[in-house]
């Protein structure tokens, strides 16, 4: 199957998202404060740099001729320095780069280390709170998250792009797309979510409804797919508002081969518009850490080649910690075996 990788995820989730509600605790941290810390392991870097399909693009859009050389550049969320080191490996003229996790100590070393310290200038704050002594003509963030908007920067980016991009500059990247498709997976609902039916015999399909309303972050293997990709959403990060951080979209996804689905997938398309670059973090294209985000329907449906299942789907950020997701589901079916209509909550936390 395609699920090798569902533990890792879990387990990156939980950590970046433990106090989605702020509670009393001895060291006096918020959920702000867990998320940042979250970002502070160098193993949460580590899986990020060696995913090359998103190291190497962003490489190639910001080492682009004429992007950032001689230019004034802004790295919101730095984490270990790459993106700030490679616009400075292609000419800035300086590079301010904002952090708010500890990581930032590595990042300082990391710079000296690589004799960039009178060209970037290392910040530890969040976005919202920094001051920056002039405004700049480039602005670089890899924001995106899971299902794109899980855990996303995309409002910190929203707000630096605002105070301190000059006009005519630039955000890299500058489009991210997003899309449905309809998946057969069988296997894993059996083993993973019915299971919880009858456990040693003992009724525990209350959790079953738990599992189910939790998107799974994994691998979908092409094989899986059984419809067309359906565009459900873009996000011009050059345009794009705090409002439009809750959003809906309708969908139709119309079956390419008689099967029983049992989940939509969704993944992005991220583009570099001025570099010429774009990559997808699709189940057809290269892997990325950000895999797929599959929401698992309560019941299959069984569709014949060219039958239609519609729906709309509504996100929104959590209302207790806003990098966190309340997404609705609905959709219909009429198909030749058998007809529905239904709605289902997911929470990625």
């Amino acid at each position: 199957t395609g699920h090798q990788g569902m533990e890792v995820d879990r387990t990156r989730a939980a950590s970046a998202s433990d106090a989605s509600t702020t509670k009393p605790n001895d060291t006096g941290l918020t959920s702000a404060d867990y998320y940042f810390n979250s970002y502070s392991h160098f193993g949460i870097h580590e899986e990020m740099l060696k995913d090359r399909v998103r190291t190497e693009s962003y490489r190639r859009a910001i080492m682009a001729p004429g992007v950032c050389s001689g230019k004034v550049v802004l790295d919101v969320g730095c984490g270990t320095g790459i993106l700030s080191l490679f616009a400075a490996s292609a000419g800035a003229k300086h590079v301010y780069s904002i952090e708010c996790a500890e990581i930032i100590e590595q990042a300082r070393q990391i710079v000296k280390a690589n004799h960039f310290e009178d060209v970037i200038t290392l910040i530890k704050g969040k976005v919202e709170e920094v001051e920056l002594p002039e405004k700049v003509d480039v602005l670089i963030s890899e924001w995106m998250g899971y299902f794109l908007m899980y855990e996303s920067m995309l409002k910190s980016v929203i707000f630096a792009r605002d105070k301190w991009l000059k006009q005519g500059g630039v955000v890299l990247p500058d489009k991210c797309t997003l899309y449905v498709n309809a998946l057969e997976d069988s296997e894993y609902k059996e083993s993973k979510i019915n299971w919880w039916n009858s456990v040693y015999g003992y009724d525990m399909s209350c959790i079953r409804e738990i599992a189910l309303s939790e998107p799974l972050v994994d691998v979908v293997e092409p094989h899986m797919v059984v419809s067309n990709d359906c565009f459900m959403k873009e996000f011009d990060v050059m345009t794009v508002s705090a409002n439009d951080l809750e959003w809906e979209a309708e969908f139709k996804l119309r079956a390419n081969r008689e099967d029983m689905v049992h989940a939509l997938a969704t993944y992005f398309d991220v583009t570099f518009t001025n570099s010429h670059v774009t990559f997808s973090t699709g189940p057809h294209a290269k892997y990325t850490h950000w895999k797929q985000a599959v929401m698992y329907l309560k019941e299959p449906l069984s569709m014949k080649r060219g039958e239609v299942v519609t729906g709309r789907v509504i996100c929104k950020p959590n209302a207790k910690n806003n990098r966190d997701l309340d997404i609705s589901l609905h959709y219909s079916f009429s198909g030749k075996y058998h007809r529905c209509e239904a709605d289902q909550m997911f929470y990625m936390r």
